[in-house]
């Protein structure tokens, strides 16, 4: 069965959506993805023109959790509202928040290197009380409440407040999990594929966490005819973000999505 009708004789149009970056919570001068910054973008990508689909180019290795749900939410609603296949195409990683994304597609596809997967939650962190205590610097922490406190970083590590929290990732990771077991479905292969490991390609395919391999331009033109028309969509920057985030300086924002992107080798 077509994917698509065609209109008035016109070619098909894919709306190409491009998901690229760390994944954010909104307002942060230097970008990345939200809900927020990529509502109107996703809005008009389902709306404007007749789609005969939905093309989502997932470039990510994660980053907030609520923000992925959000996205991954408003797309589903979108395609629920206009009747629209959606298609993942992932490049060099889809992992944590990034997989969370692709799986708001209806299928998913992988180029033979692409990295995919790592379905956890993390939380980390630095520790110096040894190095106040060699420095002679008293920390000094008064709380009207007994919880508080949690992990400070010049306080030795308690272990309550690792069990705090624990109780607050494993309901992170379960919604993560239900993500994926309510698109993925019977595809998913037998065994634990939760515990935050990542597969490459075919491997990725085998487990379910993909269809197959194949990229974006081939692809849609196999699903839609030589014809189709892809019509891209993205983030525009502002010129303060493109510049004014240079004079001030986001170091430790850059350092962060290099750490992200440094697990997957890249």
């Amino acid at each position: 069965m077509a994917w698509y009708i065609p209109f008035l004789g016109s070619p098909p149009r894919v709306a190409v959506l491009r998901l690229q970056g760390m994944i954010v919570s909104g307002g942060r001068m230097g970008g990345g993805l939200s809900d927020a910054a990529l509502a109107p973008v996703i809005e008009k990508a389902f709306r404007k023109g007749r789609p005969a689909a939905v093309a989502l180019a997932v470039n990510s290795p994660g980053g907030s959790p609520v923000q992925s749900a959000l996205i991954a939410a408003r797309i589903r609603r979108l395609a629920g509202e206009k009747n629209l296949p959606v298609h993942a195409f992932v490049e060099d990683v889809a992992a944590s928040g990034g997989y969370w994304l692709a799986s708001a597609a209806d299928d998913i596809w992988l180029d033979a290197s692409s990295v995919v997967g790592s379905i956890g939650v993390i939380s980390a962190g630095f520790g110096f009380p040894d190095f106040l205590a060699r420095h002679g610097i008293e920390r000094r922490v008064h709380t009207a409440g007994a919880s508080k406190s949690l992990l400070d970083p010049f306080r030795p590590e308690k272990p309550e407040d690792v069990e705090r929290l624990r109780a607050i990732l494993e309901p992170v990771h379960a919604a993560f999990q239900a993500q994926v077991r309510a698109r993925r479905g019977g595809r998913l292969a037998e065994g634990d594929l939760f515990t935050g490991d990542v597969w490459v390609g075919e491997a990725a395919v085998a487990k379910g966490l993909a269809d197959g391999l194949a990229h974006m331009v081939p692809k849609l033109k196999a699903l839609y005819g030589d014809k189709v028309r892809l019509v891209p969509y993205g983030m525009r920057k502002s010129i303060f973000q493109r510049f004014g985030s240079r004079i001030l300086g986001e170091a430790m924002d850059q350092i962060e999505e290099r750490a992200l992107w440094a697990r997957y080798g890249l």
